[in-house]
């Protein structure tokens, strides 16, 4: 019975296979806000933000395939003093056709430079902090290099986010929220929430008793704005819920602003949530420490299209280094899904690209095995009929624990099973030799399997391929 429910479910369903359960149409729906990526501007694309990359986008795929109408924002890291001496540094060395050139790269290059002089002359330092109190005020000449080194950094990451598979519908940062930040000033004034420190700090007494044993820091002795000051988002009065994806070291800036937006009357801070991740640790490429995410993916790329051309198995495939492209990816977002969000793991990419064993690689090669004719299914099977469509009747069960917690281990150690039962080679099921109805209920199993496996992987952010 439970064989045949699948099946048919499978058949009418397709690509919205358990969408539809009762238990899944008890979750509460809205507009959803998932923040996520969020680089600086000239710093380190490090291994942070490909973790708050992939983790915001299968929130984000979730949420989305859940029924939320889901905004997907990127909020840079585009002001403040560390803009301030990026730019102060690049008016002595820095070179407009080097920023044609390799834009990333070269801001970076500016970036480690002015800090290498700032550590030694305070005369540089100061000069940041001039160039940030001129965007502050807005001056003409400040604006135009701020937006320059925006509008280039953004069109470099839309490239390579467009790699990845991710998007976004909004590119937010701190800058949006530079005037606004006055008017949070000015409100914590008079609602008597703003101290003054003796240091002439801005400051906002969190601690229960009132005794300063607590506080956030919102604005410098200069008047200038901190990141926090400029935190403060806009009303999210008319949504559901809104979902932050950073690295652990950032809860206690996330637990201040939440406290802070309570205190000022703002009730819908109590639907805001920061998921927090562990550090990745020994992210190398061949040339050494990782500083772009680009970096990361041309790595992937050019490993996995090594050893597929090295694979026996391997198919001839219209376009290899795509298929390799997306393999590799895979592989990056199941070594880093496999268990809790908030631990921390070492990477090695001898063990994430395996061919075997709980990797994104077997993920792929397992549903385009899938994908092939019906023909190669006289010498595969599965060991049991009933226990691949019992594991394939689970999949709304997963989503809907992954949808409470939000973490996709619960949904990989399912695709994950479901692979290695539909790639156990016992020969129970062959379809070629059987009776037509045997085969044809056979054939839609491996067909079931295949459209779970395939919607699955693209809630964990992962582009299914069908030969490799």
């Amino acid at each position: 019975l439970l064989f045949q429910k699948v099946l048919e479910q499978s058949r009418k369903e397709r690509d919205k296979f358990g969408m539809k359960s009762e238990l899944l149409k008890g979750l509460k729906k809205g507009t959803t806000v998932v923040e996520f990526s969020s680089p600086n501007i000239a710093k380190k694309f490090h291994a942070g933000h490909l973790r708050s990359t992939i983790i915001g986008n299968f929130i984000a795929n979730l949420k989305g395939s859940l029924g939320n109408n889901v905004i997907r924002m990127n909020y840079l890291g585009d002001w403040g003093m560390q803009f301030g001496l990026l730019a102060a540094g690049f008016q002595s060395f820095g070179c407009q056709e080097k920023l044609k050139m390799n834009p990333l790269q070269h801001l970076f290059d500016v970036y480690v430079q002015v800090n290498r002089e700032a550590e030694n002359d305070e005369a540089v330092e100061q000069a940041g902090r001039e160039f940030f109190r001129q965007l502050e005020q807005h001056e003409q000449h400040a604006m135009a290099l701020w937006r320059q080194f925006r509008e280039i950094t953004v069109s470099e990451y839309r490239k390579v986010y467009k790699r990845l598979g991710v998007h976004f519908d909004v590119y937010s940062g701190e800058s949006f929220h530079q005037k606004q930040a006055q008017e949070v000033v000015l409100r914590l004034q008079t609602q008597g929430l703003l101290k003054t420190t003796e240091k002439g700090t801005g400051v906002v007494d969190l601690s229960p008793s009132g005794d300063m044993s607590n506080y956030s820091t919102l604005l410098r002795s200069d008047g200038t704005s901190l990141y926090i000051t400029r935190y403060v988002p806009s009303p999210k009065d008319l949504l559901n819920k809104s979902f932050m994806s950073t690295d652990k070291s950032q809860g206690n800036h996330f637990q201040q602003l939440f406290q802070i937006l309570l205190a000022m009357g703002h009730l819908w801070a109590e639907r805001c949530q920061h998921v927090p991740f562990g550090l990745v640790q020994g992210m190398k490429t061949r040339l050494g420490e990782v500083v772009f995410l680009e970096d990361v993916l041309d790595e992937a790329q050019a490993r996995m299209l090594r050893n597929m051309s090295q694979a026996k198995t391997t198919k001839e495939m219209d376009d290899p280094e795509d298929t390799a492209e997306k393999v590799g990816i895979s592989a990056l977002i199941i070594q880093d899904f496999k268990g809790p969000l908030v631990s921390d793991y070492k990477f090695d990419w001898d063990r994430i690209l395996q061919a075997q064993g709980d990797t994104g690689v077997f993920l792929q090669y397992t549903h385009a095995r899938l994908c092939s004719p019906s023909a190669v299914w006289n010498a595969i099977a599965i060991q049991e009929p009933t226990a691949c469509a019992s594991s394939a009747d689970c999949y709304d069960e997963v989503l809907y624990q992954s949808a409470c917690d939000l973490q996709p281990k619960h949904l990989v150690n399912f695709l994950m099973t479901l692979s290695h039962l539909a790639a156990s080679a016992h020969r129970h099921l062959p379809v070629k030799g059987s009776p037509q109805a045997v085969a044809q209920a056979r054939l839609q199993l491996f067909s079931c399997v295949c459209t779970v496996l395939a919607n699955g992987m693209r809630i964990l952010g992962i582009t299914p391929v069908e030969k490799m």
